[in-house]
């Protein structure tokens, strides 16, 4: 059954996408280029809702059961609305803001989606108290911002966002957790009909109604297979998604290196980069996918090693991913500690 839900699901996205292209123009939900961005024409957005419709389809058929699951819906459809609106009429950050956190806390007090402890190395407990549902709330809302984020070239956040369904269904395979197989096949197969037509050059953009709901789903679903688990089991979502995360967070610390506000927009994260560096738009895409790739494979090797082994692999992990921010120049192209600390590149004292 949920193989041919899967086709179903990738066959309604595929017809609906024309449909809500003709639709954003009618609305007016279309993204104008500017100096930030990489289009040079008119673009319709929207192509959320054909994601959203196929999914629902794709509820329709298999029913997944949880105790979760209409708090999940309910968060899903408020995150949805949000894009739409935002598609269409261009809301304020401190409003999408608010309501990414009211879909969150949806999830967590309704819904019960909550992370209250971790199990630490050496038979250890950390509980969170009080910190539960700010630290869940706080997940939730960044992984969907994280999404958003990398949505900046033509099929960028939709395969980074099918690559962690990926992950995401085979890790729950593993772990026997039915919901999330079937939760995330459906969103992978609504995603990848999408994709046909976001890929570059894309006929459509996904928006905020796409990215946001995406980043909601996922940031949900890679929770629900990791509550109150080991801390080394706990790292793992975070790899499963370490690419839009690292471009998040060194989107932070370039804005605090360069003492530019948090909120203000920029052209510096990673297929911006990668894209100065002489890297074509489809080789950009390219790259970053096997990027998250990597880094979903990483995820499964994570959960079979050892805790010295697992410590070890973060440590590596870390490291590739600050030498790989300072050779591209993702805070700025003078921030380049680790790379002068080994004698790769010379300090300037000119500079």
């Amino acid at each position: 059954m949920l193989y041919l839900t899967f086709i179903l699901c990738f066959l309604c996205s595929i017809l609906l996408t024309p449909i809500v292209k003709k639709l954003a123009f009618k609305l007016g939900a279309t993204d104008n280029p500017n100096h930030r961005k990489v289009h040079h024409k008119i673009m319709p957005r929207l192509g959320g809702l054909a994601i959203y419709v196929s999914f629902l389809l794709g509820l329709f058929i298999i029913q997944p059961s949880s105790p979760y699951h209409a708090a999940i819906m309910v968060g899903g459809l408020i995150i949805l609305a949000a894009g739409i609106l935002d598609d269409i009429y261009e809301l304020s950050a401190k409003v999408k803001l608010l309501i990414q956190i009211t879909s969150a806390l949806v999830v967590v007090l309704w819904g019960g989606v909550e992370v209250t402890f971790i199990n630490l190395p050496f038979n250890g407990v950390l509980e969170f108290g009080m910190f539960s549902i700010p630290i869940t709330v706080i997940w939730i809302v960044g992984v969907t911002n994280a999404i958003n984020l990398i949505d900046g070239l033509d099929g960028l956040a939709a395969g980074v966002s099918s690559i962690a369904f990926i992950t995401i269904s085979g890790m729950a395979i593993i772990m026997g957790n039915g919901y999330v197989v079937a939760m995330g096949a459906i969103l992978l197969a609504s995603t990848l009909g999408f994709l046909l037509f976001n890929f570059h050059p894309a006929k459509i953009f996904m928006g905020d109604s796409g990215a946001l709901f995406l980043g909601y789903m996922i940031s949900v679903l890679s929770l629900l297979g990791f509550k109150n688990v080991a801390l080394i089991s706990f790292v793992v979502p975070i790899i499963i998604l370490g690419v839009p995360i690292s471009d998040t967070f060194f989107a932070i610390i370039r804005r605090i290196y360069n003492k530019n506000p948090l909120s203000a927009p920029d052209k510096s994260h990673l297929h911006h980069c990668l894209l100065e560096l002489g890297y074509s738009h489809r080789e950009t895409v390219l790259l970053i996918y096997a990027m998250s790739a990597m880094f979903g494979l990483a995820a499964f090797i994570f959960t079979i090693t050892t805790v010295w082994g697992s410590i070890l692999m973060i440590t590596i992990i870390l490291l590739a991913i600050e030498l790989f921010v300072e050779t591209i120049g993702l805070i700025n192209k003078d921030y380049r500690p680790l790379l002068r600390m080994l004698g790769i590149i010379k300090y300037d004292k000119n500079r």
